[in-house]
């Protein structure tokens, strides 16, 4: 018996093999720890529900005398193991900080599990797969039916998630998030078509500019799918015959009308980072290269929204930290990276 069981999972949504995972921790410890994934994340295909979501489907597919004995972690992505798992340790040492003797529920489903074998001193309690679905297939075939078609769409996988879990998307499928969901949804099924023939998986490449001047940085609002409506940096694929440099000032003269002199801009640029995190992008393996650049006190360049923006404005940095929802894919956690917003580090040593 231990004293606290750690259960960590993205539960979008709650099915039947999540709810058996969650029992082996509740007959394994007096209490247990929900660390809820992908927490602040913006809504999208792979994203659909907010954590508070999430937390109440988990909690009304509990019976009652259990809830109690559950607290549920909200743990953001950071796109990068070592900061997740320090993040995940001090969140579970501040909300138990007598722990005790930890057992971590789990099972390697695929290379995806790794996580579980990141957290040395937490035994872990494995279990074999439960059930014959995942919470993909319940999406696909979610975002598949219509607001006023649900139940039919899932009536294949209804005894694969508790009724609790069919009557929430039944609900939230009247809302107008459901509608732009499944736009994505679809958008994103046919961007993976295109290339389904091809010998080997494709991997994509595409810059983004971190553009900063009198402590303020410029966004754009996205005027397409993926992402329609939310936060971003400038930025976009590469072409043929560009660098990585060429392609970043072109993106962001396209998006935004910033033109600056080239030599302004080496001048300005700061560093140069990879992200190349396998889930940074639901549209496949995607890597960009995020330069920074910094204007210093220069006055603002004169900017104007064009081609794949909507909008685009200089925000000032100390006002990000409260708009991570907000911010398409991992753009959040670009800013974080150069800016310092959530204070997190990977560990020394790692």
């Amino acid at each position: 018996m231990y004293d606290t069981a750690i259960y960590i999972g993205r539960f979008e949504p709650v099915h039947q093999g999540h709810m058996a995972l969650l029992q082996r921790a509740l007959d394994s410890a007096r209490h247990v720890i929900v660390v809820m994934g992908s927490a602040w994340q913006a809504r999208s295909p792979k994203n659909p529900f907010t954590a508070a979501e999430r937390e109440q489907m988990l909690r009304e597919a509990l019976p009652e005398a259990d809830r109690t004995r559950v607290q549920v972690l909200p743990v953001r992505d950071y796109y990068n193991e070592a900061v997740w798992v320090q993040a995940v340790r001090e969140g579970v040492a501040r909300i138990a900080p007598e722990a005790g003797r930890i057992g971590l529920v789990g099972h390697f489903k695929d290379a995806t599990s790794s996580y579980l074998s990141a957290f040395p001193g937490w035994e872990l309690i494995h279990m074999e797969r439960q059930g014959r679905i995942d919470a993909t297939a319940i999406r696909d075939a979610y975002f598949g039916a219509t607001p006023d078609t649900v139940r039919t769409g899932l009536s294949d996988l209804q005894g694969e998630m508790p009724a609790s879990t069919l009557a929430f998307l039944e609900a939230f499928a009247q809302t107008p998030h459901f509608p732009a969901l499944q736009e994505e949804w679809r958008m994103l099924r046919r961007y993976r078509e295109a290339w389904s023939a091809a010998p080997y998986p494709p991997v994509f490449v595409t810059v983004d500019a971190v553009l900063r001047c009198q402590d303020h940085v410029l966004l754009i609002r996205r005027a397409h799918a993926p992402g329609k409506g939310q936060l971003a940096v400038p930025g976009g694929f590469i072409e043929q015959r560009e660098t990585v440099w060429q392609s970043c000032l072109r993106e962001l003269v396209e998006e935004t009308h910033c033109d600056q002199p080239e030599a302004t801009m080496r001048a300005a640029l700061q560093a140069v980072a990879v992200f190349d995190h396998p889930d940074r992008s639901q549209r496949g393996r995607t890597l960009t290269h995020a330069h920074y650049f910094d204007l210093g006190n220069a006055p603002f360049p004169a900017v104007q929204a064009d081609d794949d923006a909507q909008l685009v404005q200089w925000t000032p940095i100390g006002a990000l930290a409260g708009m991570e929802e907000a911010f398409f894919e991992d753009h959040f956690h670009m800013l974080d990276h150069f800016l310092g917003l959530t204070g997190a580090r990977p560990p020394s040593g790692r």
